[in-house]
């Protein structure tokens, strides 16, 4: 009987360990499992593209491992859940990627995907704009456009740098909060300052 006990709970680890690894290979498939070794030279489009990079790294984690939970999870009856606020940076991820791309913005209705989607959309929004800033000697052509009713309004990537991707940023923090507060940490060993999971 004992031996069948230990049997058991041999298997139920390795399985755990084997799911548990599973997951990790899948995720370092997405954009920002880690961060991208730095450039050799300081750029405008270097720079810029470190601060999308640090910003993806930060989502990765962020939203790593997230339960229906915690998706769910809002601190106040007047607050955000952790998914609306996920909506949020994915509409965020699309603004500046549609600057690095010269692309209006119209909007986006993610109404429809679920976590898993909206996840990797965002990562991928913010990989593609990253590496398209990483190639540039001139921000200025990086401009944020808007459609409106009345014809479009157009802003300097000054802008871009206060507004959606110093947002993101801060809305990345509010996501690591409230999976705090629903009771599923994100992974401590995800090094914010390395970019990197520590050993």
């Amino acid at each position: 009987m004992q031996v069948m006990k230990n049997i058991y709970v041999l298997f139920i680890i390795f399985l755990t360990l084997s799911l548990t690894m599973n997951a990790q290979e899948k995720s370092s498939e997405l954009p920002y499992f880690e961060i991208p070794n730095a450039p050799e030279s300081y750029s405008q489009g270097a720079i810029v593209a470190r601060m999308v990079d640090g910003l993806g790294f930060r989502y990765f984690w962020a939203t790593e491992g997230l339960r229906a939970e915690d998706l769910e999870f809002k601190p106040s009856a007047e607050a955000r859940t952790s998914e609306e606020t996920i909506d949020h940076i994915l509409g965020l991820s699309n603004v500046i990627l549609n600057s690095a791309l010269h692309k209006v913005n119209e909007g986006l209705d993610s109404s429809g995907m679920r976590f898993e989607q909206k996840r990797k959309l965002t990562l991928t929004n913010l990989k593609s704009a990253a590496d398209i800033f990483r190639k540039s000697d001139d921000l200025s052509e990086f401009t944020v456009v808007f459609k409106g009713k009345d014809g479009n309004s157009e802003y300097p990537f000054w802008n871009q740098i206060n507004g959606p991707i110093a947002d993101a940023i801060w809305h990345c923090g509010q996501v690591i909060s409230f999976r705090r507060s629903s009771g599923n940490p994100y992974n401590s060993k995800a090094s914010m300052f390395m970019g990197k999971l520590r050993d």
